[in-house]
């Protein structure tokens, strides 16, 4: 376990383009007793430069975990989670694909891209802590996170 994670809030990289939407997903994550920062981007290129800490994201911090859009302009989301799984720094960062459509979880699974979990959208705070109790096993060896009241 890393010691710069104990007692800090979790770290979220909301990469979506629909401000709409982003709106509700950081609504859904601010609802409950769960301490988190939500950094947002709104399209695969800027991901990509907030992981990677280019240009203006050069401080960014390394997310705990990603959500997703699978829609994205510029680079789309599958691009996005195959330049991920790649790289030897990003691949062990769970991603949580945000989707409309049951569509893309199987046209990810085909395309044999490892996907942490799926939350179909508009996002809410109880879907969000139930894929974060799914995740936990995984989680717990690199992060503590925030008491959960469920």
């Amino acid at each position: 376990m890393r010691r710069d994670t104990v007692g800090r809030p979790m770290e979220i990289l909301l990469v979506e383009d629909n401000m709409e939407d982003a709106g509700v997903t950081i609504r859904a994550l601010k609802q409950g007793d769960f301490q988190c920062r939500v950094s947002l981007v709104k399209d695969g290129e800027e991901a990509m430069s907030f992981l990677s800490r280019l240009g203006i994201f050069a401080k960014a911090p390394r997310p705990d975990l990603i959500l997703l859009d699978i829609q994205l302009p510029k680079k789309d989301g599958r691009q996005v989670l195959t330049e991920i799984r790649a790289d030897e720094k990003l691949q062990s960062i769970p991603v949580v694909v945000l989707t409309a459509s049951g569509v893309h979880k199987a046209i990810l699974e085909g395309e044999k891209l490892r996907v942490d979990g799926f939350m179909t959208k508009p996002i809410s705070f109880d879907q969000f802590i139930g894929v974060v109790k799914s995740l936990r096993r995984s989680w717990l060896e690199e992060i503590i996170l925030p008491p959960m009241d469920c």
